[in-house]
């Protein structure tokens, strides 16, 4: 703990980081070295303290409701009328079931969980009763991909088809997966009975490095570039055309990738 509140405070130091906070409200979920250790999941010892911390970190209020509950998912919801936004961060470490790693690669968990019960119904109502326009789903892992070796989503099938299914059968306006863990960029699109029109993920991650030394790797749901430089993620909302651009723009605020996305009306 020692380290990683060391760790806060030289982010909190940082000039910029200040001029952003001033203008700018900052949320966040972790993924495994904020959580404290790489990969980790429910049997972390230092999972509750490390919790406090990231929420210090993110100034979430000592009276907040995230507080008296265990794990650190959180949603916000920003906007009004037929131009809200929410934004719905999962917790897909202080839960999650054990993965068992053979040559490097995750082996599939197939009844393993990944947000426990309790969040899971927290979820529920959430997307029920959300009305907002756009509904940002945010997992620090990445949910559409099955193809890699790494931490996702599909290591845990049971948990990535439940994820799909209350998206769909919830009634939530243009649900958008976003997530980060890979020292890359990509956009991908899942079409299937469940969403006819696809369901769109990005994954942007990281500001400060990437992971450089990969050229390609397979994801059959990807419809950008393979990005492996500095990138960051940006949505922005036309309502008068009701359509949604999401990008991954890299140094100077080149655009790398794009997607315009049409916004629907639930009826």
């Amino acid at each position: 703990m020692d380290t990683l509140r060391a760790k806060y405070r030289r982010q909190n130091a940082q000039v910029e980081y200040q001029l952003l906070k001033e203008s700018t409200p900052i949320i966040g979920i972790w993924d495994d070295h904020d959580y404290g250790i790489n990969d980790g999941g429910k049997n972390y010892a230092q999972k509750k303290a490390s919790r406090d911390l990231m929420f210090d970190f993110l100034s979430v209020p000592l009276d907040a409701s995230e507080r008296k509950r265990e794990g650190g998912y959180a949603a916000y919801t920003y906007g009004e009328g037929n131009q809200q936004v929410k934004v719905i961060l999962l917790d897909g470490r202080y839960f999650r079931d054990t993965l068992e790693r053979i040559d490097r690669i995750y082996q599939i968990n197939p009844t393993g969980q990944i947000l426990g019960d309790a969040q899971w119904k927290w979820l529920e109502n959430e997307l029920k009763t959300s009305t907002a326009r756009v509904n940002f789903i945010v997992s620090g892992i990445q949910i559409l991909p099955t193809e890699h070796a790494y931490e996702k989503w599909a290591n845990f099938p049971q948990e990535r088809e439940k994820l799909l299914n209350l998206l769909s059968n919830s009634g939530v306006q243009n649900p958008i997966l976003l997530s980060g863990d890979r020292h890359i960029a990509e956009i991908m699109k899942l079409v299937d009975s469940r969403f006819p029109k696809g369901i769109y993920e990005v994954t942007s991650s990281g500001l400060t490095h990437t992971w450089s030394g990969i050229a390609e790797e397979k994801n059959s749901l990807r419809i950008s570039e393979l990005i492996a430089k500095l990138n960051y993620g940006l949505a922005s909302f036309d309502w008068n055309l009701n359509q949604l651009t999401l990008e991954i723009k890299g140094k100077e605020g080149i655009v790398l990738a794009s997607q315009l996305i049409p916004l629907t009306t639930n009826q």
